[in-house]
């Protein structure tokens, strides 16, 4: 049994990993200040003896009770999606590189192992494909999403600062695109959107020609990942964390319809400036380092999905 600190604990894959953590016996501190996670994610946890909530924001130092050992921290805290990331760009960069200092600070004084959920942002719109973790990628500085594509780099070299010259134990995963229960139905991203506007029998909204690329990785492959990265010690990272199937965009969009049994149609808006083209992990390292590749197929995750989504409209309308 490990004392276990998730950041950013209420949110999508936090409250996910929390829920595993909680389940594998391990006492978790879930802190998050539900500024883009949700309370709700995190319910079925909070009567349980292994799990407490800390409403705090990682931009302010950790304070925790200082007698509570800390064996492991998952740093998280971070909105994730373009809508809440660039809602408040200022504070995206402050909780990527000021939030990041303060948990390895805290790390540091606790002697803890700490995990950063990097992104395959970090690579920007490649030019590399699949993208491996010795390609530097190709971030724009100045555009839209820089404040979480630049951010995100900077929590790595912050990472990599603090393991050198403070002996900090690190580990960093570029986790791509995931999907799954506890995602916020307004997130903007492409399963979220594409589910929800099937459901209910709205235009899908497809952004570009369609031609661009994603692949999905189910929540309950990318915990586990998460979960390996953290317990092994053949490597600090950085790994990629994400599923090698490509499809475009518009074949998930298409893929959806026709699992949900929706009659939207596609309607096709003006591309979103720096939105990456191409988007597919080289998960080589993964596979030999954790004995991990994705288990969850394409058509098993949205059922999941979709029924997840179903269930909160249900107990929407009382």
């Amino acid at each position: 049994m490990l004392n276990i600190l998730v950041t950013g604990g209420s949110g999508f894959i936090g409250s996910n990993l929390c829920a595993r953590l909680v389940m594998d016996g391990h006492n978790v501190y879930c802190l998050d200040d539900n500024s883009t996670g949700d309370i709700n994610n995190i319910l079925p946890l909070v009567k349980k003896m292994n799990f407490k909530f800390i409403d705090h924001d990682v931009v302010n130092p950790l304070n925790l009770n200082a007698t509570t050992p800390i064996d492991q921290i998952y740093h998280l805290a971070c909105p994730a999606s373009p809508p809440a990331y660039q809602a408040n760009p200022i504070k995206t960069i402050q909780t990527n590189v000021i939030g990041t200092m303060n948990v390895l600070e805290y790390a540091a004084g606790k002697n803890a192992r700490v995990l950063l959920s990097s992104t395959s942002e970090v690579y920007g719109d490649p030019k590399v494909s699949p993208q491996p973790e010795e390609y530097w990628g190709n971030v724009n500085p100045i555009g839209p999403r820089s404040c979480y594509d630049e951010g995100k780099r900077v929590a790595e070299t912050l990472m990599m600062e603090y393991h050198k010259t403070k002996g900090v134990d690190i580990r960093i995963a570029r986790i791509f695109n995931t999907y799954g229960p506890n995602m916020n139905k307004d997130d903007g991203r492409v399963v979220s959107n594409f589910i929800n506007q099937c459901l209910e029998n709205k235009p899908i909204t497809i952004y570009g020609d369609g031609s661009q690329t994603r692949s999905l990785c189910y929540i309950d492959d990318m915990v586990e990942a998460l979960i390996r990265l953290m317990n092994q010690t053949e490597t600090i990272g950085p790994i990629n964390l994400g599923n090698p199937f490509e499809l475009s965009v518009e074949d998930i969009a298409l893929f959806i319809k026709e699992v949900t049994g929706s009659s939207s149609e596609l309607v096709y808006e003006k591309l979103p400036q720096d939105d990456p083209m191409v988007r597919r992990p080289d998960i080589t390292k993964a596979k030999y380092v954790l004995g991990w590749e994705p288990q969850v197929q394409l058509d098993e995750g949205i059922h999941k999905t979709a029924d997840y989504f179903k269930k909160i409209e249900q107990k929407s309308r009382g």
